[in-house]
């Protein structure tokens, strides 16, 4: 659904997502709607409408989490993880970040190791 060119000059870009979920939310919930069949990516994109060269990208990070798996051409939500615990997370998570601003590990004062601190 098209914008007026008003709002797209002015709202903050956390506004701007065309329905308020990230392309891994899209692509998590969409897979999750369906845990017994497993798509490929061009199905993916053409059910979510995230675009075509964002799916791979972000079915890799997804994989990387243990959120979906695949074999050959073929994706699917993982087994043993639960979809909507996940989802609402990550809207939690989104919605603390686009409320707070994203965290500064150097603001967590001395002491405090991240994955970046050399060891």
């Amino acid at each position: 659904m098209p914008i007026d060119i008003e709002r797209f000059e002015e709202d903050p870009v956390t506004e701007l997502r065309a329905n308020g979920r990230t392309n891994a939310e899209e692509i998590l919930s969409f897979l999750a709607s369906s845990p017994e069949q497993a798509f490929t990516p061009n199905e993916i994109h053409e059910a979510t409408c995230v675009a075509r060269g964002s799916v791979g990208v972000v079915l890799s990070r997804l994989e990387d989490r243990g959120l979906v798996r695949h074999r050959g051409e073929y994706w699917a939500v993982a087994d043993d993880e639960d979809p909507e615990q996940t989802l609402t997370a990550l809207a939690t998570a989104r919605a603390a970040t686009d409320r707070l601003g994203p965290e500064d590990p150097d603001e967590w004062g001395p002491g405090v190791e991240t994955d970046d601190t050399e060891q």
